[in-house]
């Protein structure tokens, strides 16, 4: 099965429909796959859910899905860092559910592990809570979260082999590895890409049984979102 693709919009074809959920893996602008999401731009399909830890920034990663009003739910832990993003909720004009950070990773890893729901005391007896199920063990209250599965999944990685095995390098892991397990389709951009057998087995993070189609891209734009110097 040849899981290369020449490109992000040739990865997409066929896959991308209105309505559909999407997990995009990236942490702030670490770690997102900056040409899927330009990709998913180019589709034009609307009315999109996304799970994603954030929404990029204004004109860049999940910010460009923003400006375009293609996604009208998303399902986030930090929303700071882009205006468009705040004018369109504060307007009614964009869906927000709202998950603790660990408790979102929790959610993915979860969906992707078979698992309905589980319990957390993250959020008990606070707005996070409300409408949810709680349960007491051993004198603790917990809040039962339901799991997430998404239609197709983005995913950033370091480097793959052609059989999709993936390495991530140091904090770009963050939430890809969860997304990347959490659907069906899980979509890869990755910076290098070697021959099968060339990983050290022992070193791979997400193995190729859960990546369908991969796309190279060797020079990422990794743009910084606060570039903080020192004064002279």
């Amino acid at each position: 099965m040849n899981k290369l693709y020449p490109s992000a919009a040739a990865a997409l074809d066929g896959l991308i429909e209105d309505g559909m959920t999407l997990a995009v893996g990236g942490f702030g602008l670490c770690g997102i796959p900056e040409q899927l999401i330009d990709a998913v731009r180019d589709t034009g399909k609307k009315n999109l859910t996304v799970i994603s830890n954030n929404a990029g920034v204004d004109g860049f990663g999940l910010g460009v899905l923003l400006q375009t009003r293609q996604v009208s739910k998303m399902i986030s832990s930090y929303v700071g860092e882009n205006k468009e993003f705040e004018r369109q909720y504060l307007a009614g004009e964009l869906e927000l559910e709202f998950t603790p950070q660990g408790t979102l990773a929790e959610k993915l890893r979860a969906g992707g592990a078979g698992i309905p729901a589980f319990y957390t005391k993250t959020g008990y007896g606070t707005l996070v809570a409300e409408g949810k199920e709680t349960r007491e063990f051993d004198g603790q209250w917990y809040v039962m979260e339901k799991s997430l599965r998404a239609d197709v999944s983005l995913v950033k990685a370091w480097k793959a082999d052609r059989s999709g095995n993936l390495v991530f390098r140091k904090t770009a892991r963050n939430f890809n590895p969860m997304c990347a397990t959490a659907s069906k389709m899980c979509i890869v951009e990755v910076e290098q890409i070697v021959d099968n057998g060339m990983l050290d087995a022992d070193q791979i993070h997400t193995p190729g049984i859960y990546v369908k189609r991969i796309v190279l891209n060797a020079k990422p734009e990794k743009r910084i979102e606060k570039r903080t110097i020192r004064e002279n």
